[in-house]
C-alpha cells in the first residue's frame, strides 16, 4: 500500500498519579526504553524496535487518563495539507512549536467530537533501535528487558459522537473502517476500528457518555508465546490483569489487558489480519460482542470491566 498521508501512530501522552511508580512499570516491567526527561517533568520512552525518539510520554497529574494521541504523517507538506483540510471541515486546529516535546517537530493539534486531543506531526528525532544499519543483528539486549514490545500499536478511546468521529477520520484524515459493532438498534455504530495502513486497526472508538476517556494503549508483541510470557511477567510483578490471555473475535488479535499503577489500562497484543481499504468492513451485532465472541472468543462472554472502566 502506498502510504502518502497519515503513516502510523506516533505517541500517546498519558497522565499518571505517581511518576516514579509509572516509570518503573513502563521501563522495568513493560521493558520500554527511557529516552529523556524535560523541564516540565515529563518522561519519554519508546519500544525497543521503534526508530523515533519517543512513543509514550508520562506526566504526573492528580487524575489518570490521556492527554493526547499523535500520528506521524509523511512530510511537512502533508502536515500543512491535513491542517487545511481539517479547518475546511470546520475543525479548529492549534500549532504547537517544535521542541515543546523532546525530539519532536511542529505538531498540529485538534479535538475530536469525542472530546479527545489528536495530534499530527511530520518530524521526530531518529534515535534508532540499537542495531547497526548495515548487516544488523535480529535483536538487542533491550529486546530482552521485561515484556519488551516492538512498538506502540494502537489505542482505544471512549467518548460520545462516534459517528462524527468516524466521518472525521475517514473523510479528512484518510483512514478506513475495518470493523464495527452495531448499537442495540442495529443501525448506528457503538464502536469503530479504523486503520490508516494495512493493520487491522490504528485507532478505535467506543460510544460513551463521558468525553475524552482512555480505554487502553496497546503494545505489539511478535508471537502468542510472547503474550504468554508477558502474562508471567505481569503476574511476577503483581500487575493486576483485566482480561486474558485470550483471543478477540474482533480483529482476531491475541491479547492481555492489564492496569498500570495509576489505573490506566494497557494491552499486550499480537496477531490480527491485514486488511486493505477495498475490503468490506466486518460487522458485529451488539450481542456478538459478548456471546458471539467478539471480545473474548474462547469464553464467549462480555467482561463488564471492559465496558465500564476507563480513565
Amino acid at each position: 500500500m502506498a502510504m502518502t498521508g497519515v503513516l502510523r501512530p506516533g505517541h500517546g501522552a498519558i497522565r499518571v498519579l505517581d511518576l516514579d511508580e509509572a516509570v518503573h512499570h513502563y521501563r522495568d516491567i513493560m521493558g520500554l526504553v527511557e529516552t529523556g526527561r524535560d523541564a516540565q517533568g515529563r518522561v519519554y520512552l519508546k519500544c525497543w524496535d521503534e526508530r523515533d525518539h519517543n512513543s509514550v510520554v508520562l506526566r504526573q497529574a492528580d487524575r489518570a487518563g490521556i492527554d493526547f494521541f499523535g500520528f506521524k504523517v509523511l512530510d511537512r507538506a502533508t502536515l500543512d495539507k491535513l491542517e487545511s483540510d481539517l479547518r475546511a471541515w470546520g475543525v479548529n486546529t492549534e500549532r504547537i512549536p517544535a521542541g515543546e516535546m523532546l525530539g519532536t517537530g511542529e505538531r498540529v493539534r485538534f479535538e475530536t467530537p469525542s472530546g479527545h486531543l489528536i495530534e499530527l506531526y511530520a518530524e521526530k528525532q531518529a534515535v534508532g533501535n540499537g542495531l547497526q544499519v548495515p548487516n544488523p543483528a535480529p535483536w538487542t539486549k533491550a529486546s530482552e528487558n521485561g515484556i519488551a514490545p516492538v512498538r506502540l500499536d494502537h489505542c482505544l478511546l471512549y467518548g460520545p459522537n462516534v459517528a462524527a468521529v468516524h466521518k472525521l477520520f475517514t473523510e479528512v484524515l484518510g483512514f478506513y473502517l475495518v470493523e464495527h459493532v452495531l448499537a442495540p438498534d442495529n443501525e448506528n455504530s457503538a464502536a469503530v476500528w479504523l486503520s490508516c495502513s494495512h493493520k487491522v486497526h490504528d485507532i478505535a472508538f467506543v460510544e460513551h457518555p463521558e468525553p475524552g476517556k482512555l480505554h487502553h494503549l496497546s503494545f505489539l508483541l511478535d508471537s502468542w508465546e510472547e503474550v504468554l510470557r508477558a502474562s508471567d511477567i505481569l503476574s511476577m510483578n503483581n500487575v493486576p490483569i483485566d482480561i486474558g490471555p485470550t483471543r478477540h473475535g474482533i480483529t482476531r488479535g491475541c491479547t492481555i489487558y492489564a492496569w498500570d499503577p495509576s489505573g490506566n489500562r494497557f494491552e499486550t497484543f499480537m496477531g490480527g489480519y491485514q486488511p486493505y481499504p477495498d475490503y468490506e468492513p466486518t460487522t458485529w451485532t451488539f450481542d456478538g460482542l459478548g456471546a458471539g465472541g467478539g471480545l473474548d472468543y474462547p469464553q464467549r462472554k462480555l467482561h463488564e470491566t471492559f465496558l465500564t472502566v476507563v480513565t
